[in-house]
């Protein structure tokens, strides 16, 4: 998963992955659970936020998916499986919550996976999904570097299929899909720190610089404003996080 990256920014995305808890991303979640429910994650990565699911819904009864099964964890409370959202690994009506983290503004078909939820899902069961805004994070000192910097950032972002700026759309492509009760709830968290980001941001470009010619003058100029950005004075970043509950 993190194959590309620098060693110091992979240790640190390792950290940030292993402390995202589900009563840190998914409290919102927590609260509607009962035992018994079936619940799948989406996107799990390695199951930190899934195994918190478990916990009140009961062992066997929780089902963490992701397309990098070598990420997963041995556990006895809750299945992995290496899966697709576009092609989800599950039974018809057969799921009571959905819950996704963070995936939705990778996806370039946002549309095919709500409606492949929206098919694994029971009627009135519960979609939960977590979605990113970089449109309203916060950095502070927000410098010419730093705006420069990210402007590469979501050109990757974009050329990946996906959209940084998902979190405001995300209830609109929800609602077009079908469901009913769209509620959302926006949140500012602190995940990276100021230079963890501008670590992650100038490893992305260097990544994406060594890998192809495409965009090369533009992501060039992003990576030296990412470089600059590291190397100053530490700051402060919250990024912007909408939090939605819909029903089948």
């Amino acid at each position: 998963m993190l194959e590309g990256y620098a060693p110091g920014f992979a240790q640190d995305a390792l950290s940030i992955m292993a402390s995202r808890t589900a009563t840190g991303r998914a409290e919102y979640v927590l609260r509607l659970l009962r035992p018994g429910m079936r619940v799948l994650d989406v996107g799990c990565g390695p199951g930190t936020i899934t195994a918190g699911f478990a916990t009140i819904a009961g062992p066997g009864n929780v089902v963490g998916l992701d397309r990098e099964p070598g990420q997963f964890p041995e556990s006895s409370t809750v299945e992995f499986v290496a899966g697709d959202v576009y092609a989800l690994p599950v039974a018809e009506e057969s799921v009571d919550v959905v819950f996704a983290h963070a995936l939705f503004e990778h996806l370039a078909r946002p549309a095919d996976a709500l409606a492949e939820i929206r098919r694994v899902l029971r009627s009135g069961g519960i979609l939960a999904l977590s979605t990113s805004d970089w449109s309203r994070a916060r950095l502070r000192p927000g410098t010419a570097n730093v705006a420069a910097a990210l402007r590469g950032h979501y050109l990757l972002c974009r050329r990946a299929g996906g959209d940084p700026f998902a979190g405001k759309h995300v209830a609109s492509w929800v609602t077009a899909a079908g469901f009913r009760d769209v509620r959302t709830h926006g949140r500012f968290r602190a995940d990276m720190s100021y230079r963890q980001l501008a670590r992650y941001v100038e490893s992305r470009l260097d990544a994406a610089l060594s890998a192809s010619p495409l965009d090369r003058d533009q992501l060039a100029s992003a990576a030296r404003s990412a470089w600059a950005w590291s190397h100053t004075g530490d700051g402060d970043f919250t990024q912007y996080w909408v939090e939605l509950l819909a029903v089948k």
